[in-house]
C-alpha cells in the first residue's frame, strides 16, 4: 500500500466516495497520549522545551507621521531587535494571567472575548483562558460596530480583552453591549488617554500587566478542561448578513494540531515561525497550535511591517521578516501575490541584464520544477540560487524552507514563484471554521498546481453526488461530488443557531460526525483532492472576499440597459465579470440618441463604445445599490439573443440555469478574464 496520498475507505453515513490518508487506518486524535486538550498540551510543551525561545516580540524605537504630497498622514515605524520570553517563562504569565483573571471577577461560567490584532499577549490570554477551561470568543479587530455588538451580546461575553486602540471603537458601542462586565486592554507606546479610560469607569477596567500581577500575588489553581468542552467560539467573517459562532472543542484543536505535526517535514524545536495573521482566525490559530507543541519559536509581526518594503516599515530600517529570519510562514494568496508583484516590479525597474538574467533563470527553474529539465537541478541550481534567488530571498530573511498557503485557491504563478524565488516547499490547506482547518493538507513533495492534497490523519473526506449540478461520483475519469469532512476536527456547531447546526452537520450511525462544506471537489487517483466549485452562489474571490452572485444580479437588474444578467466570479481573480443580455429598446434608443450606426442588434453589442456605456450605466447601479468593488463586475460580454426556457438556459420561472449558462458561455467567459 502506498504510504502518501490518500485510499478509499469505507465509511458510515450518507454514500459517498470516501478517503483516508494513506499513512493512517485509525484516524489520529491526539498528538501524544495524556494530552487530550490544548491546556494539557500547552502545559506539556511548556515542560518539555522550558528553555527554549517562544515568543517574540520587536521593540519600538521610534514612531513618527509622513505626510504625502496629497496631503495624507501616514505612520512609520523604527522596530528593533526580537526580544524572547522562554517556554518557561511564557508559562509562568499564562499560570499568572489566567489566576488574574478570576480574581478580577470574572466567572469561570461566562465567556471572555479577545478583540485585538494578532501579539503574544493574544496568545497569552487565550492560552490563560484555557487554563481555568474558559470559553474564549474571538473576534476580527476590524469587525464593523454591528457585527461587534452582535457577537458580544449574543455569546454573552462578560470580559472583553481588547488592545488599546479599541477602546474608542468600545466607547461608541457601550451602551448597546448588555453583558459586559470587566475590560482588560493591551498596554501600547502611546500615552494613556485618561478621558478615554473615565467614559469607560462604569465598567471594570485593567490593564494585561495589572491582570498578571494580581494572578501572580494571588496564585488560582489551574481547573484544566475536558476534550469535549468548547475551547473557543469563533465568530466567521460571514458571506451573508451577520457572522456566525463556530463552537470549537478542545478535542478539535488538538486533532488538527495532531494532524498538521505528520505532514510537515522536520517539523521541530529549531524552527523559527513568523506570526502575522489574525489569530481571530481558524487558519493562524491552528498554525499557532501546532508551533507550541513541537517547541517552535514564535516571533510577532504584521501585515503592514512584514518586508523592508512594508507601508509601515520607516525607509532605511528592517521589517519583521528580515530581522526574525523565520524557517516557517503561513499566508493567504493576496499575501504571496503581493511579494510577487513586489520582488517583479523590483526586476522590471532595474531592467538590462539583470532582468534578463532573472527571466532566464526562472524559466530553466521552471522547467526544472515541471519536471521536464533535469540540467536545472544540481549545480546549475546552486549558481541560479546564488546568482540570482539569494537576493530575493532575503525579503524574508533567506531562510525560509516551508510556508503553508490556505483560505483561499492558490494560483500556479504564485505557488511556482514560492518554489522557485523563495526556494520553499508551499503546503496547500483547505479548511473550514466548522472543522477547525482540518480537513486535507498538500504532501511536501507534490508539485503538481491546484490540488490541496489529501484528508488530513484526524479527518474522512467523502464527497456525495450532487444531481442538480451534475457532479457525481460516479463520473469519470474522477469521482466529483460535494466535499463533506468527517472526523475529530469537525466542530460542535453554531452557537445558539440549532436550525443551521442541523442543516449543515450531521452525525451518521457510528456516531461520526461530519460537515458538509457546500463545495464541490474531485479526487485524482492518488487520493489528492482538487476544488473545483461552490454548490452555493457565493464565491470566494482571490483576496477572500466574498460575492454572492444571487445578491449581485438582483441589484444590477434594476439598470435599463438590462434585460438578464448572469455575474460570474473566478476564486483566483479578485474581480468578477458579468454576460448580460441587452435590453433591446433602451440600448436602441441610445444608439439612436447617440448616432451609433449600426446594421443590427447583434452589431451593437458588439462595439466598444456599447460596451462601455453599459458597463457604466452598471457601475452607476452598483454603486447606488451599495455594492463594495468586488461585488462590481469589472468586465461584461452584452449578449443581444434573449435566454429562454426553451433555450435551457432559465427555468421556465424565467431563473437563470448557472451551471449551463457557465458551459454555454465558457470561452466568452475565459477571454473577459483573459
Amino acid at each position: 500500500m502506498a504510504d502518501h496520498g490518500g485510499v478509499a475507505v469505507e465509511v458510515g453515513g450518507e454514500t459517498g466516495y470516501a478517503v483516508r490518508n494513506a499513512r493512517i487506518k485509525e484516524l489520529v486524535e491526539v498528538p501524544w497520549q495524556g494530552a487530550p486538550t490544548m491546556a494539557h498540551l500547552f502545559e506539556q510543551s511548556c515542560e518539555k522545551y522550558r528553555h527554549n525561545p517562544f515568543l517574540g516580540t520587536r521593540k519600538l524605537i521610534q514612531k513618527e507621521f509622513v505626510t504625502s504630497s496629497d496631503g495624507r498622514k501616514f505612520e512609520k515605524l523604527h522596530l528593533g531587535d526580537y526580544g524572547w520570553e522562554t517556554y518557561k517563562e511564557v508559562f509562568a504569565r499564562v499560570s499568572h494571567f489566567a489566576s488574574g483573571l478570576l480574581k478580577l471577577g470574572h466567572s469561570v461560567d461566562s465567556h471572555v472575548a479577545i478583540f485585538s490584532d494578532t501579539r503574544a499577549e493574544w496568545f497569552i490570554a487565550l492560552q490563560g483562558c484555557f487554563r481555568q477551561k474558559v470559553t474564549v470568543v474571538t473576534i476580527y479587530a476590524t469587525l464593523g460596530e454591528d457585527a461587534l455588538v452582535h457577537s458580544l451580546n449574543e455569546t454573552e461575553v462578560s470580559t472583553l480583552i481588547c488592545e488599546f486602540s479599541l477602546l474608542k471603537k468600545l466607547d461608541a458601542i457601550k451602551s448597546r453591549l448588555t453583558s459586559v462586565q470587566n475590560v482588560i486592554y493591551f498596554e501600547d507606546n502611546s500615552n494613556k488617554e485618561e478621558a478615554l479610560l473615565e467614559s469607560l469607569s462604569n465598567w471594570t477596567i485593567a490593564s494585561f500587566s495589572e491582570v498578571e500581577k494580581l494572578g501572580k500575588e494571588s496564585p488560582v489553581e489551574p481547573c484544566l478542561p475536558s476534550k469535549n468542552d468548547i475551547a473557543v467560539i469563533m465568530y466567521t467573517s460571514g458571506s451573508t448578513g451577520l457572522p456566525k459562532g463556530v463552537m470549537i472543542t478542545h478535542g478539535n484543536i488538538v486533532a488538527t494540531t495532531a494532524a498538521v505535526m505528520t505532514v510537515i517535514p522536520n517539523l521541530g524545536s529549531k524552527d523559527v515561525y513568523l506570526a502575522y495573521l489574525p489569530l481571530a482566525h481558524v487558519f493562524e490559530m491552528a498554525a499557532e497550535s501546532v508551533m507550541l507543541t513541537v517547541g517552535c519559536a514564535i516571533g510577532y509581526g504584521s501585515i503592514l511591517t512584514l518586508t523592508d518594503s512594508s507601508s509601515k516599515i520607516k525607509q532605511g530600517t528592517k521589517g519583521d521578516a528580515s530581522v526574525l529570519k523565520p524557517t516557517l510562514m503561513a499566508a493567504v494568496p493576496a499575501i504571496i501575490d503581493r511579494i510577487r508583484d513586489g520582488v517583479l516590479k523590483k526586476v522590471d525597474d532595474k531592467g538590462g541584464l539583470a532582468k534578463n538574467l532573472f527571466h532566464f533563470a526562472y524559466q530553466r527553474r521552471l522547467t526544472a520544477v515541471q519536471g521536464s529539465c533535469l540540467g536545472a537541478w544540481g549545480l546549475e541550481k546552486l549558481m541560479w540560487d546564488t546568482i540570482v534567488f539569494k537576493k530575493i530571498r532575503a525579503a524574508v530573511g533567506g531562510r525560509l524552507r516551508y510556508m503553508l498557503c490556505g483560505g483561499a485557491p492558490l494560483s500556479k504563478e504564485s505557488q511556482h514563484f514560492i518554489n522557485i524565488c523563495m526556494g520553499a516547499i508551499i503546503g496547500q490547506a483547505y479548511g473550514l471554521t466548522e472543522t477547525f482547518a482540518g480537513a486535507s493538507f498538500s504532501e511536501w513533495n507534490d508539485s503538481k498546481v491546484g490540488r490541496v492534497g489529501p484528508p488530513l490523519p484526524c479527518s474522512y473526506i467523502k464527497l456525495i453526488s450532487w444531481e442538480e449540478g451534475g457532479y457525481l461520483i460516479s463520473d469519470k475519469p474522477m469521482p466529483r461530488g460535494e466535499i463533506v469532512v468527517g472526523g475529530f476536527s469537525v466542530t460542535a456547531g453554531y452557537f445558539k443557531n440549532e436550525e443551521k447546526t442541523n442543516e449543515v452537520f450531521k452525525v451518521d450511525e457510528r456516531g461520526m460526525r461530519w460537515f458538509y462544506t457546500g463545495d464541490i471537489g474531485q479526487f485524482h487517483p492518488d487520493g489528492c483532492l482538487e476544488i473545483i466549485d461552490r454548490k452555493k452562489d457565493i464565491v470566494k474571490l482571490q483576496h477572500g472576499e466574498y460575492v454572492s452572485l444571487g445578491k449581485v444580479e438582483a441589484a444590477l437588474s434594476s439598470c435599463d440597459y438590462v434585460d438578464n444578467i448572469m455575474v460570474y466570479a473566478d476564486p483566483f481573480y479578485n474581480y468578477c465579470v458579468a454576460l448580460v443580455v441587452a435590453s433591446y429598446q433602451s440600448l436602441e434608443k441610445w444608439a439612436q440618441q447617440s448616432g451609433i450606426e449600426h446594421r443590427d442588434f447583434s452589431e451593437l453589442c458588439s462595439k466598444p463604445e456599447t460596451v462601455t456605456e453599459v458597463l457604466q450605466s452598471i457601475t452607476k447601479v452598483a454603486k447606488a445599490t451599495k455594492l463594495v468593488k468586488s461585488e462590481i463586475p469589472a468586465k461584461i460580454k452584452l449578449l443581444p439573443d434573449p435566454w429562454t426556457p426553451e433555450s435551457g438556459l432559465v427555468t421556465n420561472a424565467l431563473k437563470i440555469k448557472r451551471e449551463q449558462l457557465k458551459a454555454k458561455f465558457k470561452d466568452d467567459l475565459l477571454k473577459l478574464y483573459a
